[in-house]
């Protein structure tokens, strides 16, 4: 009676246990959020947002190659589309292809010369020491969907900056700070400034102000960093470093910065 038992209850596990095989045999296989993004956009082919999604994708893991193939061949489709000129262009600019991150900004620009692609490619152009930044910086403050005084004069500073005239672009730097107490940025590059002018005291000053502003400014802290190795204080400099590292630990320019000081 026992063997019988046994038996049935062997019997009825593996019938559950086949069931449950059954079951899984069913369930289509889990697929990649690659292979579900580009599904999505077979099913929907005119989505952009889509497209944006998988750029994206690409871009969070580094495939930046793969990043401008699906941007390309969103451009095939609408190559008048401002946005996608734009996507194409912050692809070249985060793998350091200044002049082609150029030509596309200024495509997105001509296309639809919306406040924040007027502000990127003014940027840029100062950073290349491009006189044209003042022409950006001028056209955002005449833009009527525009009230970006302060980002016009941010633009002129950094191309003042860049092309080593630290006193006019700092001028430009206290305006914006008047405009915006609150504009980091701002205070990063006065900083940067004075520090380029070997006024490293001064730029210590400013990067505390910073801090009293938004105390996880990791950028104050690198930057004070350097200006205390300039001053020779080498265990604040590590200090400066290890703070901006906590607040971002993959800021590259610290940990080398570290290495260098030979510290963690």
């Amino acid at each position: 009676m026992l063997k019988t038992i046994l038996y049935s209850a062997l019997l009825l596990m593996l019938f559950f246990i086949s069931c449950n095989n059954q079951a899984n045999n069913d369930q289509p296989p889990v697929l990649n959020e690659e292979t579900q993004l580009q599904a999505q956009i077979d099913k929907f082919p005119d989505s952009l947002l889509l497209r944006e999604n998988l750029i994206q994708y690409f871009r969070d893991n580094n495939n930046y190659n793969k990043a401008q193939d699906v941007t390309d061949a969103a451009l095939k489709k609408d190559s008048l589309n401002a946005r996608l000129w734009d996507i194409k262009g912050t692809l070249f600019f985060e793998t350091t292809d200044t002049v082609d991150a150029i030509k596309s900004f200024e495509k997105a620009v001509f296309l639809n010369p919306e406040p924040e692609y007027i502000m990127t490619l003014g940027s840029l152009y100062a950073q290349t020491k491009n006189p044209s930044a003042l022409t950006m910086a001028d056209a955002l403050v005449k833009n009527p969907k525009s009230d970006e005084q302060k980002q016009s004069l941010f633009i002129k500073g950094l191309y003042y900056s860049s092309t080593g005239d630290n006193i006019k672009a700092i001028s430009y730097f206290d305006t914006c700070i008047s405009i915006d107490y609150t504009f980091v940025f701002a205070y990063r590059e006065k900083a940067i400034c004075l520090y380029n002018m070997g006024k490293y005291n001064d730029a210590l000053d400013v990067l505390s102000k910073v801090l009293t502003v938004e105390n996880t400014f990791d950028e104050a802290y690198y930057w004070m960093g350097r200006c205390n190795e300039k001053l020779g204080n080498k265990d604040e400099a590590i200090k400066n470093y290890q703070a901006a590292l906590q607040i971002d630990k993959n800021y590259i320019e610290a940990k080398d910065a570290l290495t260098k000081l030979g510290a963690q």
